[in-house]
């Protein structure tokens, strides 16, 4: 099944304007090829016509006092043929047909065109038109047959010359038709471009629907996309609302077992207590997954959102007189809600705001179909051993001075969190500044990241 609509309209049109154009060349072809037999049948009656006229009788003899005037009948293979069969007698002919002699008595061949098809000078077809008249009455009255002919070749000329300046206007028309069905398809489709164009800045957050637009034939198409994209943002709503509500009701359990456990022994409680904070991060982590599960298509900008939440958080680092370096290409987007962006980034920032001594470094940049966001600080940073315990919930480590790191609380367990529900990764290291260097990277797929179904 052809899938394009475009191919289906131009092999559609195709198929229509070779069916119109043979019926034209066959109605042109029989309408001329009628024409032309017609004026040479015309022609041969009236040469008949006229030299029946002139017969006359002499000593019991038909004879032809005057012939016809046309100089294609004195020459020999002129083109045009003249003769009179007596019976008993030699024919009479035109000094076109030269040592030849029409034979009636010889078949001939009847041509398509309503013709007798005899063989004339030098071998040459020639199409012949007779009539057998009666010259008197009663028993002086004398029978005889008028034969009129001409060459085939000049009638096979004519239609040759007519075929081949009717092919040559049917194939210029057959291109021009083509380049109007051409456009025709174009103009016909330019909707559903407009229509792929408006779905692009309601993938991308610029639009909410794709409004009342459109020619009357697809209404009732965008009505049901715009119903559908209703649904689908009353459902993420809905979802998001039970994954909220999901949330505050397991923390009141997990808490009452956290609880619980303090009353057993000290090798029991930490086991306990192990798999309760187990549970715990697998239901945050499950939770989050399918909060974003139901993706909202918006196109986030980096450095917009970058930019503000730097704005907030600067006037806080303002007392201390941290200096922020920003460096994000404008260019760089992601598809992904702003608002879990925004809390993902938040926390990178503010953890680097709270830790920083004098220099906090936020860059992003774009290679190799992946997006690389990095927050560092000049801060006491998180010692390499501790650094991947310190993105589980509750977890603490060791700075790089051995000090407790407590810039390595909930906040960098939620950016990683959200980072891997949308299939992107969080990384720690050591910055360039001296302290600590959160990196997420984003792979990107056609422009577009896509929640990871949830393990």
């Amino acid at each position: 099944m052809i899938r394009s609509l475009r191919l289906r309209l131009a092999i559609g049109a195709s198929i229509a304007i070779g069916l119109v154009l043979l019926v034209v060349w066959l109605s042109l072809s029989r309408l001329f090829t009628d024409y032309v037999v017609g004026r040479y049948r015309t022609e041969m009656v009236t040469l008949v016509d006229t030299i029946a006229a002139q017969v006359a009788v002499r000593d019991g003899e038909i004879v032809l006092p005057r012939e016809p005037a046309d100089p294609r009948l004195s020459l020999p293979a002129g083109g045009r043929y003249w003769q009179i069969t007596r019976d008993g007698r030699a024919p009479i002919r035109s000094r076109s047909l030269w040592d030849t002699v029409i034979d009636r008595d010889r078949p001939s061949a009847p041509h398509h065109l309503g013709f007798l098809e005899v063989e004339g000078p030098d071998g040459a077809s020639v199409l012949v038109y007779q009539q057998t008249l009666t010259f008197g009455e009663g028993p002086d009255a004398r029978r005889f047959s008028v034969a009129a002919g001409f060459a085939r070749s000049e009638l096979d000329d004519a239609l040759a010359d007519f075929h081949s300046q009717i092919r040559l206007m049917l194939v210029a028309t057959a291109f021009v038709l083509a380049g109007a069905a051409f456009l025709q398809g174009a103009l016909g489709l330019s909707p559903l471009v407009r229509l792929r164009e408006q779905a692009a800045r309601v993938r991308s957050g610029e639009e909410k629907d794709f409004g009342s637009a459109g020619p009357t034939e697809v209404q009732p198409l965008i009505a049901e996309i715009n119903l559908l994209l209703s649904e689908r943002e009353a459902a993420l709503a809905q979802a998001r609302a039970r994954a909220s509500d999901l949330a505050h009701g397991l923390k009141t359990p997990l808490t009452v077992l956290a609880q619980l456990a303090e009353s057993l022994p000290q090798e029991e409680r930490r086991i306990a207590l192990e798999q309760v904070d187990l549970v715990r991060q697998r239901a945050d982590r499950q939770i989050q997954a399918a909060r974003m599960g139901v993706e909202r298509m918006a196109t986030t900008s980096i450095a917009s959102l970058g930019g503000k939440l730097v704005n907030v958080l600067r006037p806080i680092t303002a007392e201390r007189n941290v200096v922020w370096e920003v460096e994000i290409d404008p260019s760089i987007s992601l598809d992904l809600d702003p608002a879990d962006l925004a809390e993902c980034l938040g926390n990178l920032l503010d953890n680097a705001a709270k830790w920083a001594r004098t220099r906090i470094r936020f860059s992003a940049e774009a290679a190799d179909g992946r997006v690389r966001i990095a927050v560092g600080d000049d801060g006491p940073g998180v010692a390499e051993a501790d650094r991947e315990q310190v993105l589980r919930r509750g977890a603490h480590g060791e700075d790089t001075e051995g000090n407790h790191a407590a810039n390595s609380g909930l906040g960098l367990a939620i950016s990683a969190d959200i980072a891997d529900a949308y299939g992107a990764v969080l990384s720690l290291g050591q910055s360039s500044l001296g302290g600590l260097e959160a990196v997420l990277t984003f792979d990107t797929v056609g422009g577009r990241q896509r929640p990871r179904d949830p393990a």
